[in-house]
């Protein structure tokens, strides 16, 4: 074995993939799962931790894996993770806790997100019992939103001996995971439903079409239902726009309803009820993996996908793998191209998306390269669907409609970012709702933090 190279992981032909909604990578199987997890060092100061934002022992874990003590592995990984499958998929590793590998400085880290997922599924298949918790408290805590914050705080503060009710918007409980990635990233009935079912396992209850500033408020919950504390985790589900002339034509869709539909309301079966329009030629706009999930779903919906995008292929804010996948499947990259104007043809539908070219001058307070026009340069994409991928920002319902709970300029709640509190008495938050549109792991770090802080302020004010 060479100890500087990763062991290789099995994914479907990229022909064959664009043409079907399974999963691209097929994980690993025990024995490749234990030859990889040879290679960890074992270093004693474990800086692959110091960037996991949920603090994985990470080393144990691995170590159990080499060791083929797989049921261990699950256990360990069960203390400090509720969605150990989701993140083995769609974590950024390559950005936090693989970035600190010692194997990583001469050769090829070690795959710590690909070994998550195996333990996580090989937990499922062998249906290994991770449902112990504390003693009951008599202590009732709400939880708001039903995605990965949400998750997170209530499986941690019901292992620790609450009584925790989620009450979720949507029909069905998952939140992102569910309406935001795509089933060939993420599947649904096997992964996210078992990571559900494990919160279920842990006296956990789901209140699902329960919408917090309509069906009931904050304030309700604390004075009529008595719950002692409450954590909000509702995401950010409402999509940006550019602006720009032809937005509300018919054929424009943000990504945030594409992948909805698509996702959630399963819009890419042929006799779905809720079927959706994608068109012979899309263009997706903009460079996220949100951007990429909607060009790789609109592509396998029999689509010429374009992602245009204002910078050069660099800068594209996107997981280096998702970009692979997208070039392997035929997803075609207008980079350094910018949108001016949405077309119409006679009956009000997208008929071509006219850009002007870009090119990148100083940078700017992100550190990127700031895009400039090149003046005269326009040119017209030929294009009868567009997908506006430009990020989102917390719904202003819940803030709207919940006295005294502060929010700054980009209508996202104000809380500390150690423990979640907000400038509301025993209401914490945490998530896409504080910081608007970001990732699965930053989400669950903030509703562990919060859930840490909830238990300490309960404890302390019998």
């Amino acid at each position: 074995m060479d100890r500087m190279k990763r062991t290789p992981i099995s994914e479907q032909d990229a022909k064959v993939r664009a043409t079907n909604f399974e999963e691209v990578c097929l994980g690993y199987n025990e024995e490749e799962a234990v030859q990889e997890a040879s290679r960890c060092l074992n270093c004693k100061n474990k800086p692959c931790m110091s960037k996991c934002p949920v603090s994985i022992d990470i080393p144990a874990f691995v170590h159990e894996v080499a060791a083929k003590n797989f049921e261990e592995a699950a256990k360990i990984l069960n203390k400090y993770t509720a969605l150990p499958a989701v993140c083995g998929r769609v974590c950024p590793q390559e950005l936090q806790c693989e970035s600190k590998c010692v194997l990583g400085i001469k050769g090829e880290a070690v795959a710590i997100g690909k070994l998550e997922r195996f333990v996580a599924d090989w937990s499922r298949e062998h249906d290994v019992d991770l449902s112990e918790t504390a003693e009951k408290n008599g202590k009732k805590v709400a939880v708001i939103g039903c995605g990965p914050a949400g998750i997170t705080c209530a499986g941690e503060l019901a292992k620790m001996g609450y009584d925790v009710t989620v009450f979720e918007a949507l029909h069905e409980a998952g939140g992102v995971l569910v309406y935001g990635i795509p089933e060939f990233r993420l599947p649904k009935e096997t992964v996210v439903k078992h990571e559900i079912e494990n919160l279920r396992k842990l006296g956990v209850k789901i209140e699902t079409n329960v919408i917090i500033g309509k069906t009931i408020t904050v304030d309700e919950l604390m004075s009529e239902e008595n719950f002692e504390a409450i954590f909000i985790g509702s995401g950010a589900g409402l999509p940006k726009f550019m602006g720009i002339n032809g937005e509300n034509l018919s054929g424009v869709f943000s990504a945030n309803e594409f992948l909805t539909r698509n996702n959630l309301m399963k819009a890419f079966k042929e006799d779905s009820p809720t079927p959706i329009k994608a068109g012979k030629k899309v263009c997706v706009v903009g460079g996220g993996n949100v951007a990429m999930d909607a060009a790789r779903t609109a592509l396998r919906l029999g689509a010429e996908t374009h992602i245009v995008y204002r910078r050069s292929k660099s800068e594209l804010p996107a997981r280096a793998e998702e970009v692979h996948h997208a070039e392997e499947e035929g997803i075609i990259f207008d980079l350094l191209v910018n949108p001016v104007e949405i077309l119409s043809d006679e009956n009000g539908w997208v008929n071509g998306m006219k850009c002007i070219k870009m090119e990148l001058g100083e940078a700017d307070a992100s550190g990127r390269r700031r895009p400039v026009e090149i003046p005269g340069s326009e040119f017209v994409i030929d294009c009868d669907t567009v997908i506006m991928s430009l990020g989102t920002s917390p719904n202003p319902l819940i803030p709207s409609t919940t006295e005294g709970l502060e929010t700054n300029k980009r209508k996202c709640i104000v809380a500390d970012e150690e423990t979640g509190k907000t400038s509301k008495v025993k209401v914490y938050a945490g998530g896409d709702a504080v910081t608007g549109a970001a990732t699965v792991i930053l989400a669950m770090e903030a509703g562990k933090k919060a859930a840490k802080a909830i238990d300490e302020d309960l404890k302390n004010n019998k």
